[in-house]
């Protein structure tokens, strides 16, 4: 199906090209896009399937464990970008992250971190503890060079 119509598509906008000498007009393009876009989701559905079937075999209790889940995710997410690169659809776009966001939906969001999220410290936390660092080398180096000088004095 996919091959037998874009391959007509291709075959009708080469003969208007050489016979009328000019770029075809944009409803054959935009046509092209709309099958382009049907068969893109068409077969994103036998990606998403695919992935329901994958995920049957995934205990409700794995749910949330990586390496119980990470091989039907990558699974979609690859199926999902292979067809949209080799139907030159670009990627992401918005029927993928649809399916992503639905797979998130419907079978991880009960899944928590349990580790803690660490986040950067505020600003002005973050500017005292580069700032005190940098302010106490010079006191440093003053010292190290004093406590020198002195150390000869008493040779």
């Amino acid at each position: 199906l996919l091959g037998t119509g874009l391959c007509h598509m291709d075959a009708v906008t080469t003969n208007f090209s050489q016979d009328a000498g000019t770029s075809p007009p944009t409803a054959m393009s935009n046509r092209t896009a709309q099958l382009m876009e049907r068969n893109y989701t068409d077969i994103t559905q036998g990606c998403w399937d695919y992935f329901v079937d994958l995920m049957r075999n995934v205990m409700t209790s794995e749910l949330c464990e990586w390496k119980v889940i990470s091989r039907p995710y990558s699974e979609l997410q690859g199926c999902l970008e292979y067809w949209a690169e080799r139907l030159n659809y670009s990627y992401p776009n918005a029927l993928a992250e649809q399916y992503i966001f639905q797979s998130h939906h419907r079978y991880f969001h009960n899944c928590t971190l349990e580790h803690p999220v660490y986040f950067d410290p505020p600003e002005d936390v973050l500017l005292a503890m580069i700032i005190a660092p940098i302010c106490l080398i010079p006191f440093l180096v003053t010292l190290v060079i004093w406590r020198s000088k002195d150390g000869k004095a008493q040779a």
